[in-house]
């Protein structure tokens, strides 16, 4: 793989992680708006922007008559592939959620053990031999999973959602086949209508109970855009749609390896917008988070010593 490859690829999976920490921050600020709510307009702004990038992409045009051939050949698929789009639509909304509701932090401690419940994953499912390095890398990261069950009388539920059901979305992406940028658009697609009743019915919808205080002395256009949130709403809309674009063409682009490592840049930055939130992380914290931080350092060695190298 190409230097130039190589470097295109990690700006784009820095820029992948920046735009996901971006929109936990701005979804952090909308208050006075409805968690589901603003998962509704990420999907319905998230899936219109994919719409527009992915027919401009030969691979996302080879993508998508490769996952309607399927479709048409493996009609079966449709149940797992339904289960599929209910876990990630829980992932999405829970983002949103949590920056609203003080579990900020709790989510993105999932996302540090997700890495290890992913190498568990590999070995169940799909027979993966745990080397040495990956074995203490699991062990470490359970010494930092104890500590916190021990210290907060369990692991918080967004964060074993994050951790366990995540996996459970790859796993069926990967036995489907479907781990692809359209088939994501498409299980943004059947999200669709339950997204737009969440607009409907959240505090700015037409059907929703309104929002304390709107009916206050009017303020100018451009103003009233920013100060009440739409602008942040819309930009996550379409900051989703980049950031799952510049994921992709990482993936494509780096070695699996690098891959994998500069993907643990997002739960540090995920940590740091929590900071930002107003959640607070004592001393203990070192005792659940160093480990673990120990584990990923490990999984990256391991992944840099199993990758073959490149032909020069």
């Amino acid at each position: 793989m190409g230097t130039s490859n190589t470097a295109r690829g990690a700006a784009a999976s820095l820029a992948a992680s920046a735009l996901f920490a971006v929109i936990f921050l701005v979804a952090g600020s909308l208050t006075g708006w409805g968690s589901g709510e603003i998962f509704g307009w990420r999907v319905v702004l998230t899936l219109a922007t994919l719409a527009v990038i992915l027919p401009l992409m030969a691979r996302g045009r080879a993508e998508i008559a490769a996952l309607a051939s399927l479709v048409r050949r493996r009609p079966s698929m449709l149940l797992p592939g339904a289960l599929a789009t209910a876990v990630v639509g829980v992932q999405l909304w829970l983002f949103m959620w949590a920056p609203l509701n003080g579990m900020a932090l709790s989510v993105s401690f999932g996302y540090f053990l997700l890495p290890l419940t992913m190498v568990v994953a590999g070995r169940l499912f799909f027979g993966e031999r745990l080397s040495v390095l990956r074995r203490l890398a699991v062990a470490a990261a359970a010494l930092g999973v104890a500590h916190q069950a021990f210290s907060e009388g369990g692991l918080a539920w967004p964060t074993l959602a994050v951790c366990l059901a995540y996996p459970v979305y790859f796993v069926l992406r990967r036995k489907l086949g479907t781990d692809t940028l359209a088939a994501f658009s498409a299980e943004l697609l059947a999200m669709l209508p339950l997204g737009i009743y969440f607009i409907l019915a959240g505090p700015h919808g037409i059907l929703g109970p309104g929002v304390p205080g709107a009916a206050s002395a009017p303020v100018p256009w451009g103003a009233g855009l920013w100060s009440s949130g739409y602008a942040g709403v819309g930009a996550i809309g379409v900051l989703g749609g980049a950031a799952m674009l510049f994921y992709l063409l990482a993936s494509k682009w780096l070695p699996l390896s690098l891959f994998g490592l500069l993907s643990y840049v997002e739960p540090v930055l995920l940590v740091g917008v929590s900071l930002l939130l107003g959640e607070h992380l004592g001393w203990a914290a070192l005792l659940t988070y160093g480990p673990i931080l120990l584990a990923l350092v490990l999984l990256a060695v391991d992944g840099r010593r199993s990758s073959p190298r490149p032909v020069t």
